[in-house]
């Protein structure tokens, strides 16, 4: 399996484990599972509301000495109600609470979009605070200030495209060193890939699988399966691996990080197992041309009617 280095030497295993979408109940046993079998890097977020749960199972598997917080990374997100300066390191304390750790590995801005304190899923514009009121600078320098005081030992953003990255990068003391964006080989990004590759930013792919259980409400009309796609599930059969372990390593392979997310035992030893699979020039050249720029998860949640977000936005500006 790929590692990704960080300027201060700190080494991330490219093939981590997802928790979005994995429930209360059935977490906990993940996450266990998922050390035994070998996995150190675990992703998570505050907004996935599991966090607590684990915590209980990260400190479990520390206390069985089934790994040490060492060799463990863990990330973890700010979620949009937590934006404005005096609220960033709240916003990360309790993700530290719940996960029962001192520090986290990273720390990432989840969206380039500011909600009201009380408001996590604004149901009118009125819920949001547009960047003109609330500048992603503001929130930023709350980051920097985190890892200063030893709270996390790296910081990055999550969902951010090439021109909100430039902006970032002009008026940023401590650089991003990750962008965790949406990949999969109909959702290349190979212009928002090369830009973070020039300017030593890594890159964590995200719904690396298609995201196929996300609630209906975040669902388009009749989305492609990326399981049943022709070229993905040819090039399976042809090595003899699910069509998920194809997709897994054409993220890692690309020099990414990437996060499916599983809760079932045999499918996490499948998923970390990507990593052995060895793709022939020809098979890379064909996953290439599969790129259409189709987002699964397309933002179009944000928008609301008078409100500052859009999709256009968000992708494009």
């Amino acid at each position: 399996m790929n590692k990704l280095k960080f300027a201060n030497g700190d080494e991330l295993d490219a093939i981590g484990l997802g928790t979005w979408k994995s429930e209360p109940g059935e977490v906990y046993q993940a996450i266990r599972d998922a050390i035994q079998i070998g996995y150190r890097h675990i992703d998570c977020a505050w907004i996935y509301q599991n966090e607590a749960e684990i915590g209980q199972a990260l400190k479990d598997a520390i206390s069985a000495g089934d790994v040490t917080r060492k060799e463990l990374w863990i990330t973890s997100k700010l979620w949009n109600t937590f934006h404005a300066p005096e609220d960033v390191e709240e916003g990360l304390k309790q993700s530290l609470d719940a996960l029962q750790l001192e520090y986290l590995d990273l720390y990432l801005m989840h969206w380039p979009i500011a909600h009201k304190k009380d408001e996590p899923f604004p149901k009118t514009a009125s819920g949001f605070i547009p960047i003109t009121e609330l500048p992603i600078k503001n929130t930023w320098k709350a980051l920097e200030t985190c890892k200063e005081k030893g709270l996390v030992s790296h910081i990055g953003v999550s969902n951010f495209n090439v021109p909100k990255l430039k902006k970032l990068l002009g008026l940023s003391w401590i650089k991003p060193e990750m962008n965790q964006v949406e990949l999969h080989p109909l959702l290349a990004q190979n212009e928002l890939l090369a830009f973070c590759q020039e300017n030593n930013i890594h890159v964590t792919a995200y719904s690396p699988l298609g995201s196929r259980d996300r609630a209906p409400a975040m669902k388009g009309a009749e989305e492609p399966d990326l399981f049943e796609n022709p070229t993905i599930k040819r090039m399976a059969t042809e090595h003899g691996v699910h069509p998920a372990q194809i997709l897994i390593k054409w993220a890692e392979n690309r020099g990414t990080a990437v996060i499916p997310k599983s809760v079932n035992k045999e499918r996490l030893a499948q998923n970390l197992e990507a990593g052995n699979i060895s793709l022939s020039d020809e098979n890379i050249v064909a996953l290439a041309r599969l790129d259409m720029d189709y987002r699964y998860v397309h933002g179009k949640f944000w928008e609301r009617e008078g409100g500052f977000y859009t999709v256009d936005w968000l992708w494009n500006q």
